[in-house]
């Protein structure tokens, strides 16, 4: 979630329940992100334009099957881009807008927004620490999250149907109008990791978000030491009972460092293909 310090308060302040969704079994399909570059057990990475950040370099990706089908999208970070970012009190939020790769099949996800809060940003109890958000929408709908449109308070007001939203998530308490950042949307987050302000240390989390009555985007957020650590995360994501589209939607969440290319890979992968109903 990038800084809008008002809204966004309001928006998570209370909100409490942002750790790991739980790991799977081996049955589900695990991250493919960090093999190398190009045709590799049947399957072909393709990458988006390279993006500057800190003093390293960032794009996005995609996994696709013989078949032309995708199996995996995500963004790769090289090692570098830990350091010489924007940090210190006056340091203000760097965000990317990273391309999708050119050629690449419809993976469900309409762009992607990657951003460094060098201060982190409210509820500062919570999310204070230097980390990074990436939000991968689902719609081009976050430029509608205008609270200087008429329509905005009816329309963040409009929540999705209980069956299209993933397992044990939960909206903010309080009016949505409040809740929903600018140009993003509501975040919604998972009641069962019961955090707490004043005893949830946060490292990585992974959160929902909705406009307009529908599901817009999955984002991990993570904190630049927690990232450091080059940990090995895998996540089951949790999956609505109906889904509102038609498409591919993600069943894994995995974060790991790719030793022999020296770079961070965060993936949503398991792409399966759902039924709108």
């Amino acid at each position: 979630m990038r800084t809008s310090r008002s809204i966004a308060a309001l928006a998570l302040s209370t909100c409490a329940v942002l750790t790991l969704a739980g790991c799977g079994d081996g049955s589900v399909p695990t991250a493919e992100g960090a093999e190398t570059a190009g045709h590799h057990h049947g399957v072909t990475t393709l990458y988006g334009p390279e993006n500057e950040l800190g003093e390293g370099i960032s794009r996005t990706y995609v996994v696709v099957d013989h078949d032309g089908r995708p199996r995996e999208v995500g963004i790769r970070m090289s090692e570098s881009v830990l350091t010489g970012l924007s940090e210190g009190p006056g340091a203000g939020t760097t965000m990317l807008m990273p391309a999708l790769p050119a050629g690449a099949p419809d993976t469900g996800f309409d762009h992607v927004m990657l951003d460094w809060n060098p201060n982190g940003h409210d509820p500062e109890i919570l999310y204070g620490a230097p980390h990074f958000d990436m939000h991968f929408y689902t719609t081009d709908a976050d430029h509608e999250v205008d609270p200087a449109a008429p329509d905005f308070a009816a329309r963040a007001a409009r929540l999705p149907e209980p069956k299209y939203v993933p397992e044990g998530y939960i909206p903010p308490p309080g009016p949505p109008v409040e809740n929903t950042v600018p140009f993003m949307g509501m975040h919604w987050t998972d009641a069962a990791d019961g955090v707490i302000p004043g005893s949830f240390e946060f490292t990585e989390v992974l959160l929902n978000g909705t406009w307009d009555g529908e599901f817009i985007f999955i984002e991990p957020m993570m904190t630049r030491e927690w990232l450091a650590t080059k940990p090995s995360l895998r996540e089951i994501v949790k999956q609505p009972s109906s889904y509102r589209r038609t498409g591919y939607y993600p069943t894994v969440y995995t974060v790991d460092f790719d030793e022999q290319a020296g770079e961070y890979v965060v993936a949503l992968s398991g792409l399966t293909m759902r039924e709108a109903s």
